[in-house]
Formats: structure tokens, C-alpha cells, sequence
């Protein structure tokens, strides 16, 4: 269904600029975010658009609530059917399936002055075709997490620093019951999702997802190298079984002693906090950067855009402003547990208390991000049945990427 309603939209759109008719800040705009969710972050936001009603006495924000499961719907149904929302707020790799069609606000702003404000790394994923189209409210990361009393315990210094450790590694801490149960994963690769735990190595491993011209690279010997990787430690070391654990799960392995190490999201720090307190007041918990060939982390996160079809872009603006701000962008990453975008926010209170945003700005030179063209957010469905063919052996890797990469082609070409 989201496929054809991005036809829909694609087949709609045109122009890529805001209307010029409202050459001052007022009237009623319409915001959708698929951040503040729940009664606590509605209670953030609203906070947030008093301060802005004060400011701009003149506009009126109407708010549409929705989760980042339903944003591809609810974006492309708005713009199909000609009342699209003034404000969306959207993930990276969204840019450009947006911006190829027209369907989003070139910004009154220069890479060059962004990256004042920002890391160069963070600034990439609003820009499309050398415009730019989104501005960073917070950051979603992926890295390395370990318990620092496992590793003690086994007599192990420190996280592993590359890929051949972390099979090590994780063969040695891996522990199973003697009916061969596992008991303790050496290396969680499963609690994160398989995309985003999958690229992070890709990327350590020298790999890109395209190359220079925009064509599928997720298949080159450095891609492969990190799903066999993956299929490894799964078929191979017996570091973990598939289906042991997975995305969302109740209790986090590394948590319960059920894993020594992860590849995990920084929000994960949260969810130990909730489930294990005590790890996080002894300082039992430990931060790595995926490492093989050049250190990566996965960048991912939530960009303010506006509709290029907006009746009132200069109100519009000012809230896309406002919403990517010190003050507003702060409120919004504490209450979701991210990491803040700007460089400013790397000495607040907030990241000074929070050890894996620490880490996270502190790593923003080796962070990448996924995207990158059009068709991005019909390729990017694809790679979990991809991966998961060869955790279960049912390809090799490289069968499973090749596979992958004529999908995507496929997607590409249909434009």
C-alpha cells in the first residue's frame, strides 16, 4: 500500500518550491510528527508550541499525531489528495524520495551554514541534489554496548576492535546448559533491526551502500564480508541462535546477562536503566565503535521539512526553525532518550548525564547514514528476508545480497 501511495504521490507532485503568497508568518499550519508520542511526549510538545505561540502570536499549529509505521501513509495520502500538512517531521533517507517529486520546501539554508551548527555527517541526510530540504531535530545511532563485568569476569580488557575479536570475543563469553541450551549469547546481533545492524558492519568493513553514480554496492566483497559475519556468528561460532531474541523484545539480553555484547541503539542504554538500574549506578555498561576496516555507526534520526505545496510557508518555516532549535530540540531528544543534532547541545546537562549520547556526538565523524535515492523506502523493506535467508542458511551471503541488489535495480529503474 505504501508503494502505491508514493506512485500516487509521485504521479501528483510538481515543483519543488513553497508558494510565495504569504510573505509574513501567520495563519493555520498543520504539523505531522511521528516523535512525542504518548501522553508524555504530547505534554513535551505542547510545551514547546506555547513557547512558539508567544513568539508568533499569529499562527495557529494543528497537530497530527502519528508513529513512524504509518508516516509513509499518512504523508503520501495528505499530498495525493491536495491538503498535504505544512510541517512533516520524517526519517533520514526520506529526503529524497520526497524531494525528487517535488514534494518538499527547498530551505533558506547553505550546507555551509548548517555545518557551523552541526556535524558535516548530520547535515547529509536533509540534503538532496545539493538543496537542502530538511533540517536535524534529533539522532537515532547504532554501536557496539558490552557489559564491562562479563568481560571482567573472563578476563577480558576491552571491547573488541575488530571483527576478528569480536568472533572471538564472543566465542569465549558465549555460555549454553548442558543440554547445549544457550544460556548466554557472546554477541547479540539480534535485539537491533537486521538493516541497521547489517550496515553499521558494512560500513566498518569498508563498504558503501552505493557507489559514486547510484547504483547498488550492498553486494561488493565488503558488503558480503559483513553478512558473513553475521552468518558466522550465528551458524559458525554458535554465539547466538537465531530466533533467541529479537527487536522490541520485553527484556533486553544484555540487561539480563543473557548477552555480553551488542550491536545495539543508543535508546537501548534506557531500556537497561529500566530493567537493570544497577548496571548503569556501578558503571557495568561499556560503549564500542564497530570496527574493521574504519570505524562506523549508524546514523539514522528525524528531519523537519515543509511541503512545497504549503499556503503558508513563511509560518511554516518558522516552525521547522523553531522545532530544530536549541530549547525545542532538546526537549524533544530528552523525552525520547536520543541524541541532540546541534554541537551546541554536546555540553548540556542532558548528554552529560546520558553516557550513550555521550558517545554518539563524541563518534559523529565516523557516522553514516542509509539512503541516499528515490527509491530508497522501497529498497530498505527488502533487506530483513535478505539477511534472514542466510542467519537461516538458506543462501550464502553473497547469493542473498546479489538477490537484493537486482530488487533493488528493479525499484530504481521503475523510477
Amino acid at each position: 500500500m505504501a508503494v502505491a501511495l508514493v506512485a500516487t504521490l509521485f504521479a501528483t507532485a510538481c515543483g519543488g518550491s513553497a508558494p510565495s503568497n504569504d510573505d509574513e508568518a501567520s495563519g493555520t499550519i498543520r504539523l505531522l510528527t511521528p516523535i512525542f508520542e504518548g501522553a508524555d511526549g504530547k505534554t513535551v510538545l505542547e510545551k514547546q508550541l506555547g513557547d512558539f505561540k508567544e513568539k508568533y502570536p499569529d499562527i495557529t499549529v494543528e497537530v497530527d499525531y502519528t508513529s513512524y509505521g504509518k508516516l509513509n501513509e499518512k504523508l503520501t495520502t495528505s499530498i495525493a489528495g491536495g491538503r498535504p500538512y505544512d510541517v512533516m517531521l520524517m526519517g533520514v533517507g526520506w529526503i529524497p524520495p520526497f524531494a525528487e517529486k517535488g514534494a518538499l520546501a527547498e530551505l533558506d539554508e547553505s550546507k555551509q551554514e548548517l555545518t557551523q551548527r552541526y556535524n558535516e555527517r548530520v547535515v547529509e541526510p536533509g540534503i538532496y541534489q545539493d538543496k537542502v530540504y530538511g533540517l536535524p531535530i534529533m539522532l537515532d545511532t547504532r554501536f557496539g554496548l558490552y557489559r564491562k563485568d562479563i568481560f571482567a569476569e573472563a578476563g577480558i580488557p576491552g571491547p573488541p576492535s575488530n571483527f576478528a575479536e569480536l568472533r572471538e570475543i564472543g566465542r569465549k563469553l558465549t555460555v549454553r546448559d548442558g543440554s547445549g541450551k544457550l544460556t548466554r549469547a557472546g554477541v547479540d546481533i539480534l535485539s537491533n533491526d537486521l538493516r541497521q545492524t547489517f550496515l553499521p558492519l558494512m560500513w566498518a568493513n569498508g563498504g558503501e551502500l552505493w557507489t559514486p553514480d547510484g547504483k547498488p554496492a550492498f553486494n561488493s566483497p565488503e558488503a558480503v564480508g559483513a553478512l558473513q559475519l553475521m552468518t558466522d556468528i550465528i551458524r559458525t561460532d554458535k554465539s547466538e541462535d537465531f530466533g533467541f531474541t529479537q527487536p522490541g523484545a520485553t527484556g533486553l539480553p544484555l540487561a539480563q546477562g543473557r548477552a555480553a555484547m551488542m550491536v545495539g541503539h543508543n535508546n537501548h542504554l534506557l531500556a537497561i536503566e529500566e530493567q537493570a538500574p544497577e548496571l548503569i549506578k556501578e558503571d557495568k555498561i561499556g560503549f564500542f565503535m564497530i570496527n574493521n576496516e574504519r570505524p562506523a555507526m549508524f546514523q539514522g534520526g528525524t528531519l523537519a521539512t515543509v511541503s512545497a505545496k504549503s499556503q503558508r510557508p513563511a509560518a511554516a518555516k518558522a516552525l521547522v526553525s523553531f522545532l530544530t532549535d536549541e530549547q525545542a530540540s532538546l526537549a524533544a531528544n530528552e523525552q525520547r532518550g536520543n541524541v541532540p543534532a546541534l554541537n551546541s547541545l554536546a555540553d548540556s546537562e542532558y548528554v552529560e548525564s546520558n553516557k550513550a549520547a555521550q558517545f554518539a556526538m563524541a563518534n559523529l565523524d565516523a557516522a553514516y547514514s542509509e539512503g541516499g535515492v528515490p527509491a530508497w523506502l522501497e529498497i530498505r523493506g527488502d533487506f530483513k528476508a535478505a539477511i534472514e535467508s542466510a542467519l537461516l542458511g538458506q543462501k550464502t551471503p553473497q547469493q542473498a545480497l546479489d538477490e537484493l541488489v537486482v530488487k533493488a535495480q528493479a525499484a530504481i529503474a521503475k523510477g
